[in-house]
C-alpha cells in the first residue's frame, strides 16, 4: 500500500534585497506573474527606499528551494499617520504573489509577525492574494477601482475611441497652442516636479519629495518616462509613466491652474495613449482612484470601466485603526488649510509631510 502523499514543505523567510542574486531572483519571479504589478517589482522597492527613507523589506516563501510566493513591503513612519508595512508603499498595487493558496497564507502569518518586531501596528495590502474573511483581516472591494482598456490601432481610432464629450474636449486640446515632449533628462524631471507640485497643493495633498521621482526614473531606465504639455514654453501639464508588461500607467500627473483652460491634461493623457502605442504597449492602465471620487468620474468619462480592486487591512491587537484617508471627516480641515499655503511654503515642508504618507 503507499503512502498517503505529503506536501512539500513552506519555509518563509525575510528576503535580503541588498543581495544581487536574490534581487535577480525576485525580478525574475514577477515577471513570471500574471497579477504582477510594478510595484511588486523590487525594483520599486529599492527607488522608494532611496527616495523617500523609508526601508524596503520583502518576505518570501520557498518550496524544495523554489519561490512559491512573494510579499514586497515598504515600513513608513509619520509623525500623522503613525508606523504602518505597505504593499506596496507609495503604489497603488502589491500584495501577495503566490503559486498556492497554501504559499500566500504562510507570508499573511509571516507579515503580522514582522509587524510586530518592526513595532507596526498596522499593515495594508493593496492587491494580490487576499486573506479569507475570517482570518483577522479587514477586506475591502468597495474603496477602490481600476481603469484599465486596450489601445486602439492607430491616432484617429484612439480619438475615435473616446466617449463624445470627452473627445470634444481632447480635440480643443489638439487645436490649442500646445508641445509635447517626452523624455526623463534634467529638463524633463524639473518641469514635471513644478507641475506636479502646484496641482497636488492645489488639491491640499503635500507634495513627495523630487527624490522619489528622481529614483523611480532612474531605477526604471525605459521603464518610465515624463510627458509634458508646454504652452509658449511653460509647462502646463505633465505625467510621469511607469511600463509594465504592454501596458503604460500613468502615475503622478498633474496640471496647474491654466491647463484646464487650455484642455492641456486632455492632450496629455491622449498624447500618452499615441506614445506608448507607438513604442509597442497594447494596454491604458489609468490606475486606481477611489471610489464615487470626481477622478473616478473622470477616467469613465474616457470610456474606461472601472473595476473594483480588492485591499485588505490588519492592526495589531489593542492598537486603533489607522486612518490614511484624504476624504475622511477627521483629515478635512488639514486639507482645505493645505489648499491656501503658498506654493514655495508647501513645497519646502509637503515632503517631509509625504515621505511619511506611503
Amino acid at each position: 500500500m503507499n503512502a498517503p502523499f505529503k506536501p512539500a514543505a513552506l519555509s518563509p523567510r525575510a528576503a535580503d534585497l541588498r543581495d544581487p542574486h536574490e534581487f535577480a531572483r525576485l525580478e525574475r519571479f514577477v515577471s513570471e506573474q500574471p497579477e504582477a504589478t510594478p510595484f511588486h517589482r523590487p525594483t520599486w522597492l529599492a527607488a522608494v527606499a532611496r527616495g523617500t527613507g523609508n526601508k524596503a523589506l520583502a518576505l518570501v516563501a520557498e518550496r524544495q528551494g523554489e519561490l512559491a510566493a512573494y510579499l514586497p513591503l515598504i515600513e513608513a513612519h509619520s509623525p500623522l499617520f503613525g508606523r504602518v508595512l505597505v504593499s506596496s508603499g507609495f503604489g497603488v498595487g502589491g500584495g501577495i504573489l503566490a503559486c498556492d493558496v497554501s504559499a500566500g497564507e504562510v507570508l499573511l502569518e509571516a507579515a503580522k509577525e514582522l509587524a510586530l518586531r518592526h513595532s507596526c501596528p498596522a499593515i495594508e495590502l493593496r492587491g494580490g492574494m487576499l486573506p479569507g474573511v475570517r482570518s483577522g483581516w479587514k477586506i475591502r472591494h468597495d474603496s477602490h477601482c481600476g481603469f484599465v482598456a486596450p489601445l486602439a490601432a492607430d491616432d484617429e481610432a484612439q480619438l475615435s475611441w473616446i466617449p463624445r464629450k470627452q473627445r470634444a474636449e481632447v480635440r480643443k486640446g489638439l487645436a490649442a497652442d500646445l508641445e509635447i515632449s517626452v523624455g526623463s533628462g534634467p529638463q524633463d524631471r524639473a518641469a514635471h516636479y513644478a507641475v506636479y507640485a502646484e496641482s497636488v497643493r492645489n488639491l491640499g495633498t503635500p507634495v513627495f519629495p523630487r527624490s522619489l521621482f528622481d529614483a523611480v526614473l532612474d531605477d526604471f531606465g525605459s521603464d518610465a518616462d515624463v510627458l509634458t504639455v508646454q504652452h509658449q514654453g511653460k509647462p502646463v501639464a505633465s505625467v510621469l509613466s511607469l511600463y509594465h508588461k504592454g501596458a503604460v500607467m500613468p502615475y503622478w500627473g498633474g496640471g496647474t491652474w491654466d491647463a484646464r483652460r487650455l484642455r492641456a491634461n486632455d492632450r496629455m493623457y491622449y498624447e500618452l495613449m499615441l506614445h506608448a502605442r507607438r513604442r509597442g504597449c497594447d494596454r491604458f492602465d489609468f490606475g486606481r482612484s477611489k471610489t464615487g471620487s470626481g477622478a473616478h468620474d473622470f477616467k469613465k468619462n474616457w470610456g474606461f470601466e472601472p473595476e473594483p480592486l480588492g485591499y485588505a487591512s490588519w492592526t495589531a491587537p489593542g492598537a486603533p485603526a489607522r486612518d490614511a484617508d484624504p476624504t475622511s471627516a477627521s483629515h478635512s480641515a488639514k486639507i482645505e488649510l493645505w489648499k491656501r499655503l503658498p506654493l514655495p511654503i508647501a513645497n519646502l515642508i509637503g515632503p517631509h509631510i509625504a515621505r511619511g504618507l506611503a
